[in-house]
C-alpha cells in the first residue's frame, strides 16, 4: 500500500515542482527585464526628474524653484523615479510572462478573451498616466499656487512632489481600466448591460468615492479623477454593446466540458476499487473479534430485562385474579343475605292482605 501511494503521489509532486520551477524562471526574467530598463534610467535620472517636475516648475513664478529638505534627497529621489519608470516601461513584458504562465491552464475561449484584454488594459494604463501628466497636472499645479495666501511662496519639496505624482499616476492608470472591468463583468455573465444602465447613479457615486480615496484630500483632484472614470464607464457600456455578453457557443462548450467531467466522475464512482474493498475487508476481519463479545453481552442483558418484565406482568395478572375472586365471594354473600331477607317481607305482606280480607267480610256479614 505504501509503495502504491508513493507511486501515485510522485507525479503530482513532480508537476507541482515543475510549476514552481517555471514560476521561479519567469520571476527571474521579469526582474532582469526591470534591471535592464533601470540601468539607463538611473544614468539619466536627473534629466528624467526634470521632465517630471516640468508641470510644477512652469506653474511657479519666474524665479520659483523646488527644494530638498533631506540630505540625500537630490540623489535618492531621482533614483526612486527611475526605478518606478523602469517598472512602468517593463509592464508589457511582465504581463507577457504572467500570460505565459497561466495560459496552459485556460480554455480556448478564455485565451481568445484574455490576451486582447491584457493588451488593451496595458494601453489604457499608459493612457491614464498620459492624461494625468498632460491634462491634470498643468491645471492642478497652476491652481494651487494661485490660491496661496499673500506672503506665502510655494516651494515644493522634491520628495513630497514625487510621492504626490506617483500616487496620481497610479490612481489614473487604475481608473482608466474601468472599460475593461465593465466588459469583463458583462462577458462573464455576472451582470448585464441593462442592469448597469439602471444603476448608473450608483456608479457615478462610486467613482467619486474612489476618487476621494485614491487622490489627495482636495475636491479638485477628486473631481478630475471621478469624471474620467464616469466617462470611461460609459465607454465600457458602448464597447460591451458591440462585443456582447457570453455567446451561446461558449456556454455550450463549457456545458459539454462540465458534462464530460460529471460523466467521468460517475464512472469512477461506479467502478469499485479493489484496494478499497480489500482494505475494508481487512478492517472487518480485525474489528469483528473485538466487537462481537460486546454485542453478545448487550443482547444477553436485553433478554434478561425482557424476562424480568414478563414475570412482573404475570405477577400483576395473578394479583388481579385474586382480587376478582374475592369480589365474586362478596357478591355471593350479598345474594345470600338478600335471599334470606326477601321471604320474611313476602310473608308479612301476605298476612296483612289476609287480615284485610277478613275485616271486610266481617263488616259485610254483620246484620244491620
Amino acid at each position: 500500500m505504501s509503495e502504491q501511494s508513493s507511486s501515485a503521489d510522485s507525479p503530482q509532486s513532480e508537476s507541482f515542482i515543475s510549476h514552481l520551477v517555471e514560476l521561479r524562471d519567469r520571476l527571474l526574467r521579469s526582474v532582469i527585464a526591470v534591471l535592464i530598463v533601470f540601468i539607463p534610467a538611473a544614468i539619466f535620472s536627473g534629466k528624467l526628474f526634470t521632465v517630471l517636475a516640468a508641470p510644477m516648475l512652469s506653474a511657479l513664478s519666474s524665479d520659483g524653484t523646488m527644494i530638498s529638505t533631506e540630505v540625500a534627497g537630490p540623489f535618492l529621489v531621482p533614483l526612486k523615479f527611475a526605478f518606478a519608470l523602469s517598472i512602468a516601461v517593463a509592464i508589457p513584458y511582465l504581463l507577457y510572462q504572467l500570460w505565459s504562465f497561466i495560459a496552459p491552464g485556460l480554455y480556448e475561449n478564455e485565451k481568445r478573451l484574455a490576451f486582447p484584454l491584457l493588451l488593451s488594459s496595458t494601453l489604457l494604463f499608459y493612457c491614464g498616466i498620459a492624461f494625468a501628466y498632460f491634462v491634470v497636472f498643468p491645471i492642478m499645479f497652476s491652481f494651487f499656487p494661485s490660491v496661496a495666501p499673500m506672503g506665502i511662496e510655494v516651494t515644493p519639496d522634491i520628495n513630497h512632489y514625487l510621492g504626490f505624482v506617483l500616487k496620481l499616476f497610479f490612481a489614473f492608470g487604475i481608473a482608466f481600466e474601468v472599460p475593461i472591468a465593465t466588459i469583463l463583468l458583462i462577458k462573464a455573465g455576472i451582470t448585464t448591460r441593462e442592469k448597469l444602465v439602471k444603476k448608473r447613479q450608483y456608479v457615478v457615486l462610486g467613482a467619486f468615492v474612489v476618487g476621494m480615496l485614491l487622490t489627495p484630500p482636495d475636491i479638485f483632484s477628486q473631481s478630475m479623477l471621478a469624471l474620467p472614470m464616469w466617462l470611461l464607464f460609459e465607454l465600457g457600456l458602448i464597447m460591451s454593446a458591440v462585443i456582447g455578453g457570453p455567446t451561446r457557443a461558449e456556454n455550450e462548450e463549457t456545458g459539454d466540458e462540465s458534462d464530460t467531467v460529471m460523466d467521468n466522475k460517475t464512472t469512477a464512482d461506479a467502478e469499485p476499487d479493489e484496494s478499497a474493498t480489500n482494505y475494508t475487508s481487512d478492517e472487518e476481519d480485525i474489528i469483528t473479534p473485538a466487537v462481537m463479545p460486546q454485542q453478545a453481552t448487550a443482547s444477553a442483558d436485553e433478554s434478561d430485562d425482557h424476562a424480568d418484565t414478563v414475570d412482573d406482568i404475570d405477577d400483576d395478572i395473578e394479583e388481579q385474579e385474586e382480587d376478582l375472586d374475592k369480589l365474586a365471594e362478596q357478591l355471593d354473600e350479598l345474594e345470600d343475605i338478600t335471599d334470606w331477607i326477601q321471604p320474611e317481607t313476602d310473608d308479612a305482606d301476605d298476612s296483612e292482605s289476609d287480615k284485610g280480607e277478613t275485616d271486610d267480610k266481617g263488616k259485610t256479614d254483620k246484620p244491620s
